[in-house]
């Protein structure tokens, strides 16, 4: 993996980020209402899965 890699995996994610808010916004704006009362400790353990899950898909590719 060099540099050229991992510009590329970070243009890909803020395509794939950026897709959802410009096709449907308002689907986006329920999206950030139900996670501003959604429990801290329930958006880490989101969060931590879903690092947890591209570190296995690292290793397996």
């Amino acid at each position: 993996m060099n540099w050229h890699d991992l510009l590329n995996a970070i243009a890909l994610l803020l395509i794939l980020e950026g897709l959802l808010p410009f096709i449907k916004p308002e689907s986006i704006k329920k999206i950030y209402h139900t996670m501003s009362q959604t429990p801290e400790s329930s958006l880490r353990m989101i969060g931590l899965a879903s690092i947890v899950a591209g570190l296995v898909l690292l290793y397996l590719s």
